[in-house]
């Protein structure tokens, strides 16, 4: 999506990658992932499971990448990107990441974890769209397997909203958020404004898992102070070779 010096749209993605591996870790998918991210014309990318470093992986698969995977990815597309890294093992680490065609002029990856089983972050970024009087705040999350795990990392996140996004402030916080019951949308709504954008266009949250036959609503891309133009979930037979997650898409306008 090219852009003239000031615009008043923009169109996000939002994608767990499965660490650039397919189902059950059998190939080595991220070539592919980066053509296909590549067709979402996005210029903001929310990405969640991402290697940033992997030992034995390149012994095992050929072609893999010699950088990080956000970096492999955003290559010349989107210029600025910002990682944040969440669990940390022996072999390497992976987590979220932010990538982006506008600059991203502050960034913070806040350690959301639950429990000592899950390690969880939030990278928020603040990102300088040309002509826009105010930064757009862009979170990103991949929260927790467990009920109350979740309900903490909510608590985690309205806590650094309140305390880091000004009123008035335009806001997406997007992910895989877990939620089968679909009980985010409510607290993010009464507790901080924020609404589904799928929600909004659609009537629903968006169904994204599993990517074969998408029946539960995971994934999510919320909004503050934003219209949503648009809101698609991109699945079918090419996307679901490479992620069990399906990507979701949103074209966003200032009010």
């Amino acid at each position: 999506m090219m852009h003239a010096m000031t615009t008043s749209t923009i169109r996000v993605a939002s994608y767990n990658i499965h660490k650039g591996l397919s189902q059950f870790n059998r190939r080595l998918i991220v070539h592919e992932l980066k053509e296909r991210l590549r067709l979402l014309g996005a210029d903001i990318v929310f990405l969640q499971e991402v290697l940033g470093d992997h030992e034995a992986h390149p012994q095992r698969f050929p072609h893999w990448p010699g950088r990080p995977q956000h970096e492999f990815l955003a290559d010349s597309v989107w210029h600025d990107y910002a990682y944040g890294r969440n669990a940390v093992y022996d072999e390497g680490h992976h987590g979220n990441a932010i990538l982006s065609r506008f600059p991203i002029v502050q960034w913070d990856n806040e350690d959301i974890s639950a429990h000592s089983l899950e390690s969880r972050g939030m990278l928020h970024c603040h990102i300088q769209i040309p002509g826009w009087k105010r930064p757009l705040h862009a979170i990103n999350v991949h929260l927790g397997l467990t009920e109350g795990g979740r309900r903490r990392q909510l608590d985690m996140i309205r806590s650094r909203i309140l305390a880091e996004v000004p009123a008035g402030d335009p806001l997406i916080l997007a992910g895989d958020f877990n939620d089968w019951r679909v009980r985010a949308c409510r607290y993010l709504g009464t507790n901080l404004g924020l609404r589904d954008a799928f929600q909004i266009h659609q009537g629903h949250p968006a169904r994204s898992f599993p990517a074969f036959i998408p029946l539960l609503h995971l994934d999510r891309i919320y909004v503050r102070d934003l219209q949503v133009e648009a809101a698609q979930v991109h699945s079918g037979r090419d996307w679901r070779r490479l992620s069990d997650h399906a990507a979701l898409t949103a074209t966003l306008q200032q009010p």
